[in-house]
């Protein structure tokens, strides 16, 4: 066969890397397949699992708008490497069934049919020995039926039934085979796609002294913080890093270069003479404080994620014993950190270009150090910064014994160092969310991380201690309650830093994005509980998102996000099917934390598996109420109230989700 397999998807760098996935996903693959000539060719998805020591075979559909368009999907059911196939054959007995169909509506004899009929009983007879059991005999009769004498548009429409295409679709007649390229993808735990974070200071949990002043906290204070987090519904709890704290150039309250002497500093500044990376900060508490610490947060289902902060304090041990990680200035002094206007005088970056060997195994030691004690999540802190050979290296070791170890990047920085980092193992990574607020904004973002799925999976947290967006600190409490909503709607991967809640959102100065009273220098014991009591917390909308999440697959895929038009600019609205459970959601989102909304939301109906004209009930996972929709749908929403829907839609009929899985792929682009 002279047929050609062209733009199969997904394909990440020239098959170079592998695509991503996790366990559970819905995987739909596509290509372009064509041939010479009027003949029919069809296609095949091959998929191979890690030990499968034969291929799952998919035959794959033909596209109704591009009849060279052909596409699948699986599901990955284990984690590991897998690999995928699309074959290209010649169909003979589909190019027969085309040809006899029309000479019958021509209305052509059995004397001008003879051929074709003798023809058919050749191919019905090589079908049925390649098919098991009693659909064998239902092909034999079909070719009997085709030699026998009697009414003629009986006998063709006997092999036209229903009931053949269905065995034909299992057990298809191939000849003149293509085999196409084997693709990878690689396969993670279900975390590393699904997953609430919860950012927590451990010093910050020890509460206030009878004098109302703030007391340090432990990993047993922090145990007992995570009763809450668990509550809420979150999946990981991060940590920043809990190492000792560099004594020289120690920051002060809100970045001071003239710290106290109860300055606790900042715990990014890591170091001391107490120990570096793979040491506990003594006011924490020792090794098997911390093992308790995390034995607690299994009890809680919950993952404790670590920072991993390549960066030392002067007083590292580090910069005592190995002074050539570093760079040296021409007055001999080390470089300290730098993200201009922004000083960090309590860190020097690692430099890896003067002993890349000793600096690539010292870390490999630390971060493995870690993963003895059972830690299965890093979230890495700027990892732009750094090689990305060193990454990819380093996560293909940890790899190579524990492949459950998940990493976030905290990648704040350009689309192709941001995806690149995904490309070449990282597990998930922070985004410009934070900095998307109008609907134009979002509608791009939501495309763009949608079709980067196979490469990227975007965690949005909605704040950071670095991160204090103008809308936050401007847009009034129902601000917090949109922002949330966007962000564990539109990703599966969502993150709340600490305080959250309780819609902190003083910024130390006009124009900036530090929080006045930064917890990053200084502890911050809050009364979470005296807020709830009041009404005057956030959490609970917080905990409701999460377990509206958990009750829904539809929320827990990254490519099926769908845009739907809604006539206000003011007002977002988008739907997610789950390909796999027909499980399908709606989501509206009033923009404006200030005024009452409203518009009409025109339904894609298609994209929620739903035929023209249909009329259906929807249910709101917000406020409990219950309407009846079409295809036009009015809305209001209103900040002072609900900020938005999050409607449940009636389950998509199993006949129509591959084809919604389908439209999650681009149309394609010579």
């Amino acid at each position: 066969m002279s047929g050609q397999i062209d733009d199969v998807r997904p394909l990440i760098s020239e098959r170079r890397l592998p695509a991503k996935a996790v366990v559970g996903e819905v995987i739909p693959v596509t290509a372009l397949v064509w041939r010479e000539g009027h003949d029919a060719i069809a296609a095949s998805l091959n998929v191979r699992g890690p030990g499968d020591a034969e291929a799952r075979v998919f035959t794959m559909t033909r596209d109704r708008d591009n009849v060279d368009r052909v596409h699948a999907v699986f599901t990955p059911d284990q984690t590991g490497s897998w690999t995928f196939r699309v074959d290209a054959w010649s169909d003979p007995i589909a190019t027969w069934r085309n040809a006899v169909s029309k000479k019958l509506a021509a209305g052509q004899d059995e004397a001008e049919l003879a051929n074709d009929l003798a023809h058919g009983v050749e191919l019905f007879e090589l079908a049925a020995a390649g098919t098991p059991g009693a659909e064998s005999e239902h092909l034999e009769r079909i070719a009997e039926t085709l030699r026998n004498p009697g009414d003629l548009q009986a006998r063709i429409h006997a092999a036209l039934d229903p009931a053949t295409t269905e065995i034909l679709a299992r057990h298809p007649l191939r000849q003149q085979l293509r085999r196409g390229q084997v693709h990878e993808v690689l396969v993670d735990r279900r975390g590393a796609l699904f997953n609430s974070w919860y950012e927590l200071f451990p010093r910050s949990t020890g509460g206030r002294d009878e004098q109302g002043a703030p007391v340090h906290g432990t990993f047993a204070t922090t145990a007992k913080a995570l009763d809450r987090v668990a509550e809420m519904g979150f999946d990981t709890v991060y940590f920043p890093p809990i190492h000792p704290i560099g004594e020289i150039n120690r920051k002060g309250r809100n970045n001071t270069l003239t710290p106290g002497p109860g300055d606790v500093g900042s715990p990014w500044a890591i170091g001391s003479a107490a120990g570096g990376h793979d040491a506990f900060h003594p006011e924490l508490g020792t090794e098997e404080d911390f093992l308790a610490l995390m034995k607690r947060a299994e009890e809680l289902n919950l993952e404790i994620a670590l920072d991993l902060a390549l960066q030392a304090a002067p007083d590292h041990p580090w910069a005592r014993d190995h002074r050539e990680f570093f760079t040296e200035l021409a007055d001999g002094t080390i470089a300290y950190a730098e993200n201009p206007p922004k000083k960090y005088q309590d860190i020097y970056p690692l430099n890896f270009e003067n002993d890349w060997e000793t600096i690539t195994q010292e870390v490999y030691r630390v971060v493995k150090f870690w993963v003895d004690l059972g830690v299965t999540t890093f979230r890495v802190d700027n990892p732009h910064t750094k090689p990305a050979d060193f990454w990819a290296w380093l996560i293909k070791e940890i790899h190579a014994t524990h492949p459950e170890v998940l990493f976030l990047a905290e990648a704040f920085t350009r689309p192709a160092r941001l995806y690149g980092l995904g490309k070449l193992g990282f597990s998930q990574s922070y985004t410009y969310f934070t900095w998307k607020t109008t609907k134009a904004e979002l509608s791009e973002f939501a495309t763009e991380i949608r079709d980067a799925a196979d490469i990227s999976r975007p965690n949005l947290f909605v704040n950071t201690p670095d991160i204090l967006h103008a809308s936050l600190q401007y847009g009034g409490r129902a601000m917090f309650a949109i922002r949330a909503t966007l962000a564990a709607t539109m990703s599966p991967l969502w993150g709340v830093y600490s305080g959250y809640e309780l819609f902190e959102h003083e910024a130390v100065k006009e124009g900036s994005e530090e929080y006045l009273d930064s917890e990053k220098y200084e502890l911050r014991p809050r009364d979470f509980e005296g807020a709830v009591a009041s009404g005057d917390s956030l959490q609970p909308y917080l905990t409701q998102l999460n377990e509206i999440r958990r009750s829904h697959p539809a929320l827990q895929q990254l490519r099926n996000l769908h845009l739907h038009q809604i006539d206000n600019e003011n007002m977002i609205a988008y739907s997610k099917v789950d390909p796999a459970t027909g499980d399908a959601v709606f989501v509206v989102v009033n923009l404006d934390p200030t005024n009452t909304q409203e518009a009409t939301v025109h339904l894609d109906l298609a994209a929620i598996g739903q035929e023209p004209g249909a009329v259906f009930p929807v249910h709101d996972t917000i406020s409990g109420a219950d309407w009846t929709w079409s295809e036009h749908n009015f809305v209001r929403l209103e900040p002072l109230g609900h900020v938005a829907h999050v409607l449940e839609l009636p389950q998509v009929p199993a006949h129509l989700r591959e084809a919604l899985a389908y439209r999650q792929v681009n149309d394609y682009r010579p």
